[in-house]
């Protein structure tokens, strides 16, 4: 089983940058697909990106190009780098873990508790 904590959430004005990161437990984290959703009030779950064991990637075709998914497995860490954020990018971010769902992110069997990311005009 995976156990999934994630930090690094806030308030950034419009423009900004954040890193948001996620620390997995678990035997089986490094040969899992990893991934971030979002959640804003009112709004569907909207997947963000995803990552393999093995390093490829997948975004949501709205967010290329601004956000980026990493992996260190030698941490057992999970990573987003936002940058020029937008208002519309204010949600709650959940780190997900499944050992073979790649994507929709929301079906994934395993998240954390979720960070709150709040982005200022």
């Amino acid at each position: 089983q995976v156990q999934l904590v994630e930090s690094g959430g806030g308030s950034v004005q419009s423009g900004g940058s954040l890193r948001l990161s996620c620390a997995a437990s678990g035997p089986t984290y490094s040969r899992a697909n990893m991934g971030w959703f979002r959640q804003a009030p009112g709004i569907d779950r909207e997947g963000v990106a995803a990552i393999t064991g093995d390093g490829e990637t997948k975004y949501a075709d709205s967010l290329k190009g601004r956000f980026t998914i990493s992996r260190d497995n030698a941490k057992n860490t999970l990573y987003l780098q936002m940058d020029s954020m937008k208002p519309e990018d204010t949600a709650v971010y959940f780190c997900a873990a499944d050992p073979s769902v790649w994507w929709p992110l929301a079906a994934y069997r395993y998240r954390g508790q979720g960070t709150q990311v709040t982005v200022s005009s």
